[in-house]
């Protein structure tokens, strides 16, 4: 059944108390059973999306099947924060790989789990976009086209946090990173480059492929609850932005979030077998602009007389996206 967004028209908010739901339509996090997968402890920064999703996300696999769960996760941010050692704040069963073979390694423990007989427990794949974008991209590949038993999950920053902001397959045009400065006529990343990773998963045509906003946690955890419903694989690309590469407050992470969403630069979808099934209709329409403001790394569009030239090419970018998924509906639909 497609997911229904829950409707309550309140004066200047989208939000909603899970105490207005009723109980079987309440997220996980709501509840004091939820596992808690990755808990206090760990030393991510202030305001990091991706240690939210995380959380989120492994929380809703683990309601899904009873806790029996395996999770491998590739070199990162995510590690790094996560397991400082000699101390961890994974809370299930949990195994640290390279940078490049998260997904292989997640192959592998699917394989032997299929050996022993032990269907009920499922395996999920984690990492940044440089580890599945860039460096892991062909053992992710390689998953897709065997349909191995995995779900893996891709927390998208955008760029590589962990060694310094650099520019990854997944750094926006104009954005300033370590690798891409804001010098010449066309400052910050360049335009045309890059891959979309969960166009590239559909034309695998595996199983399931969703993206998904750490601003919008019933679509996330609604998400996490389909992809665990199917077997082989499926890819989940979830928004995460960064304080710390994208140069915002620690307070604006979920608003960022949501307004990748709103303005069409991030659009929320659900494929199978590679066509697209669903996607989440912008409620509140934004522009670019009101999204690329708050980012520092975007500061130099704006400053002084500006480059409006290059604002409306990120805007055709996202009107590009717009009209591609259909997500504004007339009235009436």
């Amino acid at each position: 059944m497609p997911y229904q967004r829950a409707k309550f028209y309140q004066v200047g908010s989208f939000a909603v108390g899970n105490r207005l739901l009723a109980p079987s339509e309440r997220t996980v996090q709501s509840s004091l059973a939820r596992t808690n997968s990755l808990t206090s402890g760990h030393r991510a920064c202030q305001g990091c999306g991706e240690a939210l999703a995380a959380r989120y996300v492994l929380d809703a696999a683990m309601a899904a099947t009873g806790g029996k769960v395996v999770v491998v996760n590739a070199t990162g941010c995510l590690e790094v924060f996560s397991t400082p050692f000699p101390e961890t704040s994974w809370r299930l069963a949990w195994l640290h790989s390279l940078f490049g073979n998260a997904p292989a390694v997640a192959s592998g423990v699917a394989a032997a789990l299929k050996a022993k007989g032990r269907a009920d427990v499922r395996v999920v794949a984690q990492g940044g976009d440089g580890g599945t974008v860039d460096i892991g991209f062909g053992t992710l590949s390689g998953l897709f086209e065997r349909n191995d038993d995995v779900l893996y999950v891709c927390y998208d920053n955008q760029a590589y946090m962990n060694t310094g902001v650099q520019r990854s397959g997944s750094t926006p045009p104009a954005a300033r990173t370590a690798t891409t400065e804001a010098l010449g006529p066309e400052p910050g990343n360049v335009f045309g480059q890059g891959k979309d990773l969960p166009a590239i998963a559909m034309a695998h045509g595996i199983p399931y492929v969703a993206t998904a906003s750490v601003a919008d946690l019933h679509d996330l955890e609604y998400k996490v609850e389909r992809a665990m419903a199917f077997r082989g694989a499926r890819y989940l690309h979830v928004l995460v932005p960064c304080p710390l590469g994208w140069k915002s407050a620690t307070a604006e992470t979920v608003r960022l979030a949501r307004l990748a969403v709103e303005s069409g630069l991030f659009p929320l979808l659900e494929a199978e077998a590679g066509e697209v099934v669903a996607v989440t209709p912008l409620r509140h329409r934004v522009g670019v602009e009101e999204y690329l403001r708050p980012q520092g790394r975007f500061a130099h569009l704006f400053r002084g007389a500006g480059r409006p030239d290059i604002v409306a090419r990120i805007q055709q970018v996202a009107d590009r996206n717009i009209a591609r998924y259909g997500l504004v509906q007339e009235a009436g639909e």
